[in-house]
C-alpha cells in the first residue's frame, strides 16, 4: 500500500472543520444582513424627520393664523378710528387722532390704504416709497399696492355718515410674511444638510462595504489555498498508482486548475486588475464549452456571434469569465436545470461598444425583485450568499468601465442580462 504524501499529511492539519466553516459562512452572511438592517434604520430616521417637518409646519401655521387674526383686529380698530376721525366735530383734535392712528398701525407695520366714498385713495400708511419720488410715481406705487391688497384680503368698510362708505385695504405685515415662509426655508435647509449628510454617510458606508467584500474575497482565496495544495498532492498520488485510471487524475487536475483560477479571481478583488486586449468571441466560446460540461446535460447553450472576426475587448480574462459564469449559473438555477441559454455578441460600432446578451428560459424575475438583484446579500435561493451578481456588476462597472443590467425579464418567460463593453480595433485578417 502506498503512503499518503507528506504534503497531504502536513496540510490536513490546517483544514477547518465543517462546523468552523459553517460558522465562518454564517458570520459573513451576518455582515451582509447588517446592511439590510441599516436600510431599515434609514427608513425609521427618515420617517421621524418627516413627522418633525409636518409638526413644524402645523405649529407655524397655527402661529400664522393667530397673527392674522390679531392683525385683522388691528385693521378693524384702525377702520373704527378712521370713522371716528372723519365724523368728529372737533377739528382741533383731528390731527392728533390721525397721528395716534398712524402710530398704532405702524407698531405692526401693516400696509394700509383708505379709499373714500368716491373710491379714491385718501390715506395710506406703511407704504414704502423710494427717496425723492415724484407724485406721479407715488400714485402708481399706491395703485400697485392697492391691487395686491384687493387680492389678499376683503376690505374693511368705514361708515362716514349719510350713506357714505369708505374702505380700508391692507396687506400682511412683513413679520407675518416672514413667519409664513420661514418653516419652508428652515425645512429646505434641513433637507439640504440631511441630503449632504446622507451622501457623506453613503460614501463612508460604500467604502466600508468595499472593505468587507475585499476582506471576504481575500479570506476566501486564503482558505482555498490549503485544500488546493492537498488536492494537487492527491492528484500526483493517484497518477503514481498503476491501478488508478489516469483519466480520473486528469479530470481532477482540470478542476484543481479551475479552483486555482477562482482563487486568483478572489485575490484580484480589491486591487486594480490588469486589462488586456482579448478576442471576446474566443473567450466566451471557450468558457461556455468548459461550463457546458459541468452543468446539467439538459441545459443547452447557443452562441450567436455577430462580431467582426478577431474583435477585441479590453478586459481581465479571469474576472470577465467569472461574470459570465455567475450569470449563466444563476440562469441554470432559474431554469431548474432544464432549458436554453443563448449568448448573443452584438457589435454597436457607432457607440464603440459591444453588447453581450445572456438570455435564459427560466422563471424570470418579479418586478419587486428587479431593483434588488444586484444588492449585496439579496438572494431568492435558500443557499448562497447573494453576492454573485453584486460582484459581477462591480467587476464590469468598476474594473472594466462597462455596464451590467437586466435588459428584459418576464415571470415565467425568462430573463435577459446585458453587458456593455468598450471595444478596440479588430485584428486584421491574414492577407489584408
Amino acid at each position: 500500500m502506498k503512503q499518503i504524501p507528506q504534503s497531504r499529511k502536513k496540510r490536513t492539519k490546517n483544514y477547518k472543520s465543517p462546523v468552523a466553516l459553517f460558522n465562518s459562512l454564517k458570520l459573513r452572511r451576518s455582515l451582509i444582513d447588517s446592511y439590510g438592517q441599516k436600510n431599515i434604520y434609514k427608513v425609521i430616521i427618515g420617517f421621524n424627520l418627516f413627522l418633525i417637518s409636518i409638526g413644524s409646519l402645523f405649529y407655524t401655521n397655527d402661529l400664522v393664523e393667530k397673527l392674522e387674526e390679531r392683525e385683522l383686529r388691528q385693521i378693524k380698530l384702525f377702520a373704527e378710528w378712521m370713522r371716528y376721525a372723519i365724523n368728529s366735530d372737533y377739528d382741533e383734535d383731528l390731527n392728533g387722532i390721525m397721528e395716534m392712528i398712524r402710530e398704532a398701525n405702524s407698531f405692526y407695520e401693516i400696509p394700509t390704504i383708505y379709499l373714500d366714498e368716491n373710491n379714491m385713495p385718501a390715506a395710506h400708511n406703511n407704504i414704502a416709497f423710494p427717496e425723492n419720488v415724484s407724485p406721479e410715481n407715488q400714485e402708481r406705487i399706491i395703485q400697485e399696492n392697492l391691487a395686491k391688497m384687493k387680492q389678499e384680503h376683503n376690505p374693511i368698510p368705514v361708515e362716514i355718515g349719510e350713506d357714505r362708505v369708505g374702505y380700508v385695504y391692507y396687506s400682511n405685515s412683513f413679520l407675518l410674511t416672514q413667519l409664513r415662509y420661514y418653516p419652508y426655508i428652515q425645512l429646505s435647509g434641513i433637507f439640504i444638510i440631511g441630503f449632504l449628510a446622507y451622501l457623506a454617510f453613503s460614501s463612508a458606508r460604500k467604502a466600508e462595504q468595499n472593505q468587507v467584500w475585499v476582506g471576504l474575497a481575500k479570506e476566501t482565496a486564503h482558505q482555498l489555498g490549503t485544500p488546493l495544495s492537498s488536492l494537487m498532492a492527491w492528484t500526483e498520488y493517484f497518477r503514481s498508482d498503476p491501478d488508478m485510471d489516469p483519466s480520473i487524475a486528469d479530470e481532477i487536475e482540470k478542476d484543481v486548475q479551475r479552483l486555482e483560477m477562482i482563487t486568483t479571481r478572489f485575490s484580484n478583488i480589491g486591487s486594480m486588475p490588469t486589462l488586456k486586449e482579448e478576442p471576446l468571441a474566443e473567450i466566451v466560446t471557450g468558457f461556455v464549452t468548459y461550463l457546458e460540461r459541468r452543468v446539467s446535460s439538459k441545459v443547452k447553450f447557443y452562441i450567436d456571434d455577430q462580431l467582426t472576426e478577431g474583435q477585441r475587448v479590453l478586459l481581465n480574462r479571469n474576472l470577465f469569465e467569472w461574470v459570465i459564469e455567475n450569470i449563466c449559473k444563476n440562469a441554470v438555477d432559474a431554469m431548474g436545470g432544464v432549458g436554453e441559454i443563448r449568448i448573443s455578441l452584438i457589435p454597436m460600432l457607432h457607440l464603440n461598444e459591444v453588447f453581450i446578451d445572456i438570455q435564459d428560459t427560466g422563471k424570470g424575475i418579479s418586478k419587486s425583485n428587479l431593483s434588488k438583484i444586484f444588492r449585496p446579500g439579496f438572494s431568492t435561493k435558500k443557499r448562497g450568499w447573494g453576492l454573485g451578481l453584486t460582484l459581477a456588476k462591480r467587476i464590469i462597472e468598476n474594473y472594466h468601465h462597462g455596464k451590467l443590467f437586466v435588459k428584459h425579464s418576464e415571470p415565467g418567460h425568462g430573463t435577459t442580462f446585458r453587458i456593455m463593453m468598450q471595444v478596440t480595433a479588430p485584428v486584421p485578417s491574414a492577407g489584408s
